[in-house]
C-alpha cells in the first residue's frame, strides 16, 4: 500500500475536496501509473451527487485516465516502466463470462469493475478513480497511447469516443451511409469526426442555429435545426442511422420519423425512462430499430484510438486546474464548455 492524493465528495452534498488515501501495491498483473491528465465526464457529476442512487463515499471520480507507467508486476508483459498508458472507465470485469470472452468487458455478466465506486474484485475495496496523483490497474484494462496523438487531447477518446465508435463500428456505419448526430456536446462533437471518419455523411440535429457553424467546423456535412418544423418535415425518411448523445428526455418520435426504412436510432447520452412514450407505428411501419450502446470493450478502445491517430483525431478541450473542479461541474450543467474538461494532473501538487 502507499499513500495518494485526489479530489474526492464525501457525500452528495459536499464539494469536491482534497483526500490522502491508500492504493494498493501492484499485484502480479497490474500496471502503475503516475496520472498526468484526466477528463471530466458529466458522468462524474451525476455519481459525486448520487443522482443515479448508486454511489458509495468517499467517490473519487474520473474514468478518462491518461498517465506514465512507474511500475509493473512480475506477470505484466505488454508494457514497462515510461509507457505513456490510457485507463478508461473499467478496470475489472470476470473475464470468464461469454460477454468477456467477446472482447465485451463492459457487458460483463456479472457486471464490470468501474473505475471508481465499485467494489474491487480481489479485495472489497472501493475504487477510486482519476481525479488522484496515480493509480493501479490490472494490464488487461491498460491501453497504449499512439505516438502523435496528444495525450490531453486523447483523454475523453477513453469515454466520449469509445461511446460514439462502438456503436457506428457495430451497426457498420461506412461509406453511403446518412448519419444524423443528436446534440454536440462532447459525446456529439466526437460522434460528428468519427462518423465523418469512417465515410459517413453527417448532420448535426441541434437546437439552436447558433451552432451550425460549428458543426461545420467539426465536420458536418448539413444541419437541422430540430424546433423548425418544416425542416424535420423535409429530413423524413432520410437518415440510415442517428447516434443519439442528448443526456436527457426527450421526444423520439420526430427523430425516429427522418430514419428511412431498417434505419437504426442509437441511445448513448440516456440512461433514464423515455419521455414521452416512443409511438410503436414509428418503428413497425418501417421495420426501424430502437437500440443502445455502452462504451466499449477494452479491445475496442485501443482500436479507436489508433483509428483517431490515424485520422488525427482529438477530442475538443479546455485544460483544467483541479483546485477548479467544483466551478467546472457548474459550467458544465449549464454547458458552458467546449467540449470537455481535461484536469491537468500537476495542479494538484500546488
Amino acid at each position: 500500500m502507499y499513500t495518494a492524493i485526489g479530489y474526492a465528495a464525501q457525500s452528495p452534498t459536499s464539494p469536491l475536496a482534497p483526500m490522502q488515501f491508500q492504493r494498493r501495491s501492484p499485484r502480479a498483473d497490474d500496471v502503475a501509473l503516475d496520472i498526468l491528465y484526466c477528463g471530466v465526464c458529466h458522468s462524474d457529476i451525476h455519481q459525486a451527487r448520487n443522482e443515479w442512487g448508486i454511489a458509495v463515499y468517499p467517490l473519487m471520480p474520473g474514468h478518462e485516465i491518461i498517465g506514465r507507467v512507474t511500475a509493473v508486476g512480475a506477470d505484466v508483459s505488454a508494457y514497462q516502466v515510461g509507457d505513456l498508458v490510457g485507463v478508461g472507465c473499467m478496470v475489472d470485469s470476470c473475464r470468464q463470462c461469454r460477454a468477456c470472452q467477446s472482447d465485451l468487458e463492459q457487458y460483463c455478466e456479472e457486471g464490470p469493475t468501474m473505475t471508481y465506486a465499485t467494489p474491487d474484485r480481489v479485495d472489497g475495496s472501493n475504487t477510486m478513480g482519476g481525479y488522484s496523483s496515480s493509480i493501479v490497474v490490472s494490464e488487461h484494462f491498460v491501453v497504449r497511447i499512439p505516438e502523435g496523438l496528444d495525450p490531453a487531447s486523447a483523454a475523453p477518446i477513453l469515454c466520449a469516443g469509445i461511446t460514439t465508435y462502438s456503436p457506428l463500428k457495430h451497426h457498420g456505419v461506412g461509406p453511403g451511409h446518412k448519419v444524423g448526430v443528436l446534440g454536440m456536446g462532447g459525446l456529439g462533437h466526437m460522434g460528428i469526426k468519427l462518423a465523418k471518419a469512417l465515410g459517413a455523411e453527417v448532420t448535426l440535429f441541434t437546437r439552436s442555429q447558433a451552432k451550425a457553424e460549428e458543426a461545420r467546423r467539426q465536420g458536418a456535412d448539413h444541419v437541422i435545426v430540430s424546433t423548425d418544423a418544416e425542416q424535420m418535415r423535409a429530413a423524413a425518411g432520410r437518415f440510415d442511422f442517428l447516434l443519439d448523445t442528448i443526456p436527457v428526455p426527450h421526444d423520439l418520435n420526430p427523430y425516429l420519423e427522418t430514419l428511412t426504412f431498417d434505419g437504426v436510432h442509437i441511445l448513448v447520452g440516456l440512461i433514464e425512462p423515455v419521455e414521452p412514450p416512443v409511438h410503436a407505428a414509428n418503428l413497425v411501419m418501417k421495420r426501424r430499430v430502437l437500440a443502445g450502446s455502452l462504451i466499449g470493450g477494452i479491445a475496442e478502445t485501443q482500436e479507436v484510438l489508433d483509428f483517431c491517430a490515424e485520422h488525427n483525431i482529438t477530442c475538443d478541450i479546455e485544460m483544467l486546474d483541479i483546485r477548479n473542479i467544483n466551478e467546472a461541474y457548474e459550467r458544465m450543467i449549464a454547458g458552458d464548455v467546449k467540449y470537455r474538461f481535461v484536469i491537468d494532473m500537476a495542479t494538484l501538487q500546488k
